[in-house]
């Protein structure tokens, strides 16, 4: 493991660790109220996990693991009666928003990934009408081989987020609790610079992002902005020079990503890195296509800067083969492509048992973020998840918290520890405002997907 990359995971396990003591110190404390004191032994209990019997009774984790269970929901005899969408506009993009109703009046929201069709979603809704959807395992099986790299894998992980929904508010847990229990109470966020030519006005936003929106980790965007109409020659320089004036301003303390590179070819991107080793940075972003692996791992053995990969990758299985030759030092799946809450945590768990840390990348509306969120706290080795919209007013509009905390607070991602499913619900009149120009339907019944016209059998035919 590269020391930026050790650094990195060991201050945030500090930090993880130091908030945990701080909780337990709360608990005990003689001035604490009976209702703050038993609501912190109830969320120490994480989830259905082996961690829960490790600090407490069989009677205590069973009463508590059961305690939220929806009495209104009967999950045994839930079945899925519709899928429907809206479209909204966000970050210049069309997104589509999921609903997944059922025969108990209870439905699962979930998202497919930004610039991505609602049809790669509506497409798996024959394939699902009348089954559980508290199965969701199962369920995906039968949805997954219908996604793909990129956004053809929005629709099989937006119904996944919409499964797990429905799953937790059937049970009355949270999403994290379905997924095993939590490792953090809190999500680190990371944040944009902005990609410009005008490097005062990058250093004016840093310092807001710093000082006033308490960003702790930030993301230097867009990199092939500031070399427009730079020669060949000079980029690598010029780069250099942004970096390092970052790294003036925000000093050493901060971890910065680089991303949105101009040329991507192996040996410009050895150089790159070589260049900006005294800068610490915590990654480069997709320096090579994905899908070039072995040029990959070249790339990431020839520098010291650690490299990242996979926000187009569909799957566990192409990050297992990055991962077993040590490819990247971080991967960094989107939930939105990847498959979901449960297969990203899997990325997580395989990434972590070979040394390789995980960031996500999001670039979405809440209801994605909130699906990151829980599979976040969730997973063991996830040390940051990328945020965009903190200069967007009408983002946390789009949603309402079903929870006491808010969505975000201070650079840092709120777990939901008292709210089911996601922890959210949509703010109608706001997503109402938000609907793109060419789709203002809400939530339309969608019929014309009901019928399922193809066999999806895989296999070898024997006839």
């Amino acid at each position: 493991m590269k020391s930026v990359v050790k650094q990195i995971t060991e201050a945030h396990q500090t930090r993880e660790k130091a908030e945990a003591a701080s909780r337990q110190a709360e608990t005990n404390h003689p001035a604490t109220a009976e209702s703050r004191r038993s609501f912190l032994k109830k969320t120490a209990l994480g989830g259905l996990s082996l961690s829960a019997f490790l600090f407490s009774s069989i009677e205590d984790t069973l009463a508590q693991t059961t305690s939220n269970v929806n009495r209104a929901s009967n999950p045994s005899a839930l079945k899925i009666t519709d899928l429907r969408y809206i479209l909204v506009t966000h970050l210049g993009r069309r997104i589509p928003i999921l609903r997944m109703d059922t025969n108990q009046g209870i439905y699962g929201l979930g998202e497919v990934r930004d610039g991505g069709d609602e049809r790669y979603a509506l497409m798996l809704k024959s394939r699902l009408l009348g089954e559980n959807p508290c199965n969701v395992e199962k369920l995906f099986k039968i949805i997954k081989p219908f996604g793909g790299n990129g956004r053809l894998g929005g629709g099989v992980s937006g119904v996944e987020m919409a499964l797990w929904d429905l799953a937790g508010k059937a049970y009355g847990a949270p999403c994290w609790q379905m997924l095993g229990g939590r490792y953090r109470d809190t999500v680190r966020l990371y944040a944009d610079t902005h990609g410009d030519k005008d490097f005062d006005k990058i250093v004016a936003s840093v310092k807001h992002r710093i000082e006033v929106q308490g960003f702790t980790w930030l993301k230097m965007t867009r990199v092939r902005n500031i070399l427009v109409d730079v020669p060949a020659d000079k980029r690598i320089p010029e780069v250099v020079r942004y970096v390092e004036t970052l790294r003036k301003h925000v000093g050493y303390d901060i971890p910065i990503n680089v991303d949105h590179f101009r040329d991507r070819d192996m040996n410009t991107m050895i150089n790159l890195g070589k260049a900006l080793e005294p800068y610490r940075l915590a990654w480069m972003e997709e320096v090579i296509p994905w899908n070039l692996t072995d040029q990959l791992k070249t790339v990431t053995e020839s520098i010291n800067v650690p490299t990242a990969a996979g926000e187009d990758m569909y799957l566990l299985e192409p990050f297992r083969k990055m991962c077993d030759i040590h490819a990247v030092d971080i991967v960094h799946p989107d939930l939105a492509t990847a498959g979901g809450l449960l297969e990203t945590k899997k990325i997580g768990d395989y990434a972590q048992d070979k040394g390789i840390g995980m960031g996500l990348h999001f670039a979405g509306t809440p209801v994605s973020f909130m699906a990151n969120v829980h599979c976040a706290a969730a997973t063991e080795n996830c040390l940051v998840l990328e945020y965009h919209p903190d200069d967007i007013e009408e983002w946390a509009r789009m949603v309402k918290p079903t929870g006491k905390l808010p969505l975000i607070t201070k650079g840092f991602a709120n777990v939901p520890l008292d709210a089911p499913g996601l922890g959210i619900e949509l703010n109608e009149p706001e997503m109402k405002r938000l609907l793109h120009p060419t789709d203002k339907s809400f939530f339309a019944p969608t019929t014309q997907w009901n019928e399922k016209r193809s066999s999806d059998g895989l296999g070898m035919s024997t006839n």
